[in-house]
């Protein structure tokens, strides 16, 4: 945020300036390690701040219901090019404002209330939007969920193609929030196709890894392509979704006026800054280290005794099973915010604790890549992790380890922050 802004609001409203500056204190001394969370640079947080949260848009550029919409056309012309040009997609519609709306406008493009769609179990890694009965997805449509194998804690393929043999759905959904591993995309579409489905994949945590090549792209395989902006692809909170020239008139009309009304031309704005950062040479080198520290940091988790769901991770997260170590994951959760790291609660496969305590914690690199650490880091953090977890209950390890984190963090700048 600039100075500008940043003097503003404290001069207009100091309660609110007060809490800001708390917020900004406790991402530069503190390491997030959320998986779906970023730092957004300079550049994005301008974006988002702009003269465009003044702006009404309804419609597309040159289709607007509004006058005064040349500036609106243009910013979001250039971000639809951007995302086009990131991604390889015919086309692009960049108003969604998160996640759980790009998939809502998805469905109501190509599919009926009451249509079945196969998607992801949620305590197994699957999203709220994937079919989860207390979301809209499980309760407009006929969600059949398919689950990982007991054993290996992958995906069973075989078994996904049984179910959608059985069940016939009309999408199936791929992609999750809490799955360490990479999807078969070429497998999927095959399913799809012999059951007369459409695919959508919700790329929303790997959407960085795939601009930067560090992960395979669902985009030549799949009907539809939905994800979020802010997590791996370090944008502003919103989102965004992509198709093929067939289904392009569906997803719009889905999406304006089927879902949403005016587009936040702010965030759209941040999106195409966002976008236009990562066709830079130097994301893909962020997307490698990503994934490089998240490797890094689940093998050395595994070597001080930690469990991690399937062995481990090929993507930017890995689960902890802090049943293994005798705790919740809300507990491993508690301890280590007392600690000043920063992690979630997660239930993990065949999880038999309630989703509000449940056995597992979800780690995650893409912030503290953002800050420039690298595997030899990892390491460090695994230490810290292992000490708090193994003794959750002990002041004394939390409030050491505590210093120790404050102290490290406030070497390594936080993007958007340090350079403001």
């Amino acid at each position: 945020m600039p100075d500008e802004a940043a003097s503003a609001l404290a001069r207009n409203d100091p309660e609110v300036a007060a809490i800001v500056a708390a917020e900004r204190a406790r991402q530069t001394e503190t390491l997030e390690i959320i998986a779906s969370e970023n730092y957004a640079s300079a550049a994005v947080l301008e974006a988002t701040g702009s003269v465009f949260t003044n702006k009404y848009a309804e419609g597309y550029p040159g289709r607007r219901y509004y006058a005064g919409n040349e500036h609106a056309d243009a910013v979001e012309s250039l971000a639809i090019a951007r995302a086009k040009a990131l991604f390889g997609a015919e086309h692009a519609n960049v108003q969604p404002t998160s996640g759980a709306e790009a998939n809502m406008a998805a469905y109501l493009a190509f599919a009926e209330p009451g249509d079945t769609i196969l998607g992801l179990e949620l305590t197994q890694g699957g999203h709220l939007t994937h079919g989860s009965p207390v979301n809209f997805s499980g309760r407009l449509y006929d969600f059949v969920p398919y689950s990982v194998d007991r054993e290996t804690e992958v995906v069973d393929m075989a078994r996904v193609a049984e179910l959608a043999a059985e069940a016939r759905p009309r999408v199936i959904v791929t992609g999750a929030t809490a799955y360490p591993r990479r999807f078969d995309f070429a497998a999927f579409a095959e399913i799809a196709r012999a059951v007369g489905a459409l695919l959508l994949v919700d790329m929303s945590h790997f959407a960085g890894l795939v601009a930067g090549g560090a992960h395979p792209s669902p985009v030549p395989h799949a009907d539809v392509v939905t994800s979020t902006t802010h997590k791996t692809l370090r944008g502003p909170r919103g989102a965004f979704a992509m198709t093929t020239a067939e289904h392009a008139a569906a997803l719009d009309k889905a999406v304006f006026p089927g879902t949403q009304g005016g587009p936040h031309l702010h965030s759209i704005a941040a999106k195409a800054v966002a976008f236009g950062e990562a066709l830079r040479p130097e994301f893909r080198d962020y997307a490698a280290r990503v994934t490089a520290n998240a490797a890094a940091l689940a093998e050395a988790l595994m070597e001080r005794g930690l469990r991690l769901v399937s062995g481990g991770t090929d993507t930017h997260l890995a689960l902890i099973d802090c049943g293994a170590l005798g705790i919740s994951g809300l507990k491993a959760q508690n301890a280590l915010q007392g600690s000043g790291i920063i992690a979630n609660k997660n239930t993990i496969p065949y999880d038999e604790r309630s989703p509000f305590v449940t056995s597992g914690l979800r780690i995650g690199t893409p912030a503290l890549t953002s800050r420039g650490m690298g595997e030899a880091e990892m390491g460090r953090l695994a230490d810290w992790i292992a000490r708090v977890l193994r003794d959750p209950d002990g002041e004394g390890v939390r409030e050491g380890v505590r210093r120790e984190v404050a102290a490290f963090a406030r070497q390594w700048p936080v993007p958007g922050l340090s350079d403001a």
